[in-house]
């Protein structure tokens, strides 16, 4: 046979193969494309539908690679609650995200949890926090950072601390709380029976990662949603609050009153927080290398720190970031008399010519009542935000 009849048959065979290969190409790909988690099919976790409650914002803070998913939900939570995310099996020195958000205190420690010996709370180490904490309620809402600073947000120039999902692995490596490294703690969630497959499920993936990991437990965190206190119960029309409650209220919503809500919301505002960042006129002096002034450069922020929510504080003293107060009462009589004038004192502190709003002792009273209307014990008790009965591989 010729050389031309040679080449002619083989190009003949190629052009006759040439559907079969291609049907061939996509079969392939579409069989890698099924089980590749990153293609998005073949992979379907349940999504979960957050219920946003009556008068609540409706911009979320839910990061596109990182869906609220029920089975994502589901291991978060056991991940939160588990202390061998400290990369410890020794009971005397396992930590978890629980051993200090505690859900009866509004996911913070409380002023009389043993972890406040000495002023601030501690990790396995003994070091202190270098400033209290904060509750987690109500974060899904939380757009503009996080910490008293704000140092943890979208957009952040070292794109490593962005998220709730970030807080995690910070916690495991601090000093101050896990003092762990993440390749243990990690190694030890991989080789515990359960987990893989609560991986699989929620991940695409039995295989462990810190970054699943946060991912797991931030979208358990954002489920955190504080909606049916007293007040609450009063905005919907369902029961009344009393004259002191109602008075208190008054005097919140006002500057000529308390001038609580320019920075803690109220009417409008069913956070009872901005989630920004004030000097609140505490102080004169500011040497704290933690501000709002260390994340932005601004002088203006020194002394500058997140104004909290105000849901459950009864319940999350001691108060401001250093903890100095210790009583919701003694807050109170601080904005009352007790501010301290500045040049980087906010704009909204409108009674710091007079060192205060200089409320009566009544008023003070009625402030107070008004603010324990905030108590949600629904929030408080949800089972859903509970300790599992057991963990994966069986062990309470």
């Amino acid at each position: 046979m010729s050389t031309f009849m040679m080449r002619d048959t083989r190009i003949s065979l190629a052009v006759a193969l040439m559907p079969l290969l291609i049907l061939f190409f996509f079969v392939a790909c579409e069989k890698d494309k099924d089980t590749d988690p990153s293609t998005g099919t073949g992979f379907q976790p349940t999504p979960y539908e957050l219920e946003i409650p009556f008068g609540f914002p409706t911009r979320l803070n839910v990061p596109d690679d990182n869906p609220m998913t029920v089975e994502g939900i589901e291991l978060g939570r056991y991940l939160f609650y588990d202390g061998r995310i400290s990369g410890r099996t020794h009971p005397d020195s396992m930590m978890s995200c629980a051993t200090c958000h505690i859900q009866e205190n509004s996911f913070e420690c409380g002023i009389n949890h043993p972890v406040y010996e000495g002023g601030h709370p501690f990790g396995v180490t003994g070091i202190h926090t270098p400033h209290m904490m904060l509750p987690l309620i109500n974060l899904v809402w939380n757009t503009s950072g996080f910490l008293w600073n704000g140092s943890v947000r979208p957009g952040n120039p070292d794109g490593s601390r962005r998220n709730i999902e970030d807080l995690v692995w910070m916690g495991i490596v601090a000093p101050h709380e896990m003092n762990s490294d993440t390749n243990r703690a990690k190694a030890l969630i991989q080789q515990t029976p359960g987990y893989p497959e609560l991986f699989e499920k929620a991940f695409g993936s039995d295989n462990v990662t810190v970054d699943r990991m946060g991912k797991a437990i931030a979208q358990f965190i954002r489920t955190f949603v504080s909606a049916d206190a007293k007040f609450d119960k009063y905005m919907r029309g369902e029961l009344q609050l009393s004259p002191s409650e109602l008075n208190g209220y008054v005097l919140f919503t006002t500057e000529e009153g308390a001038d609580c809500f320019h920075c803690h919301g109220g009417f409008g505002n069913p956070l009872f927080t901005t989630n920004l960042f004030y000097n609140n006129g505490k102080d004169s002096v500011f040497n704290d290398p933690r501000d709002r002034y260390a994340v932005t450069g601004d002088p203006n922020d020194k002394g500058a720190y997140k104004a909290t929510t105000l849901r459950n504080i009864e319940l999350t003293g001691p108060y401001m970031h250093d903890g100095r107060f210790e009583s919701l009462e003694e807050v109170i009589d601080f904005y009352s008399h007790h501010l301290v004038w500045s040049p980087q004192v906010d704009p909204l502190m409108h009674h710091i010519n007079n060192g205060g709003t200089q409320l009566t002792a009544t008023e003070k009273a009625d402030l107070a009542a008004f603010i324990r209307t905030l108590r949600d014990e629904t929030f408080l008790n949800n089972p859903e935000y509970s300790k599992p009965g057991t963990f994966p591989d069986g062990k309470e």
